[in-house]
């Protein structure tokens, strides 16, 4: 194994500050695309789609919870398998707390191909409370770029997926996708701010750009919102 090489103090400090010349820049950076990640333009969903899920049947609509914003994780986990693909677990895992999440009018739901007999009880030994949802009987992982009819396998012919996030905001009635990434561009997530920069909406702060998200849901700015998890009024 290869180790940092030992410095002194002095040396060590001066290496520090010039990292850091360079990780300020990144962020500059990363606050530039984030964006034109908002700038980017939306798309209506005009199909229906009926999900399954703890509560019984439920449309795209009705996934929302009633927020502005949808949060959805393209969750690896096929018809034919018996649990859920385990880079797509250790993703779950490491997801916060929803109540941030919401507090900006944000929801967020995993969406797999798998029956909900199956989500169930892998759900049930996983631990999670996230919202689930099986798109066994509609096309809405296929849409979405997430599972495919062939490519995978020697022969090119059987089906496939991908793991992968889409951001859908919501006008009254009307719903809009403005954002899908997968495989490496799910590097870094899990955050609740990591998953707003995803957002049309971002994070709400007054700070971002384009101006006038910060005020989209007629509250105080984003990080005037924060509470203790408890402490939130749904």
């Amino acid at each position: 194994m290869t180790l940092p090489r030992i410095v002194s103090r002095e040396q060590w400090q001066a290496a520090r500050e010039e990292l850091l010349v360079r990780e300020k820049a990144a962020t500059r950076a990363r606050d530039a695309l984030n964006a034109d990640r908002r700038r980017l333009p939306m798309v209506e969903i005009d199909k229906e789609y009926v999900f399954e899920g703890g509560d019984g049947k439920a449309t795209l609509l009705d996934l929302f919870e009633g927020r502005q914003q949808l949060v959805v994780h393209h969750f690896m986990f096929a018809p034919e398998w018996d649990a859920g693909c385990r880079s797509c677990s250790a993703f779950v895992d490491q997801i916060g707390h929803l109540a941030h999440l919401r507090a900006r009018g944000t929801e967020f739901a995993l969406i797999s191909r798998a029956p909900y007999t199956k989500i169930l009880p892998f759900k049930a030994r996983m631990g999670w409370t996230l919202p689930w949802y099986s798109a066994y009987d509609n096309d809405f992982t296929y849409d979405f770029q997430a599972s495919f009819e062939t490519g995978a396998g020697d022969d090119g012919q059987e089906p496939y997926e991908r793991p992968g996030v889409s951001c859908f905001l919501r006008e009254r009635e009307r719903i809009f996708h403005t954002y899908s990434t997968y495989a490496r561009g799910l590097d870094g997530l899990g955050s609740t701010t990591s998953l707003l920069d995803l957002t049309a909406l971002g994070r709400q702060e007054e700070w971002e750009k384009p101006e006038g998200r910060a005020s989209a849901l007629g509250a105080p700015a984003g990080s005037e919102r924060i509470r203790y998890h408890d402490e939130y009024e749904d």
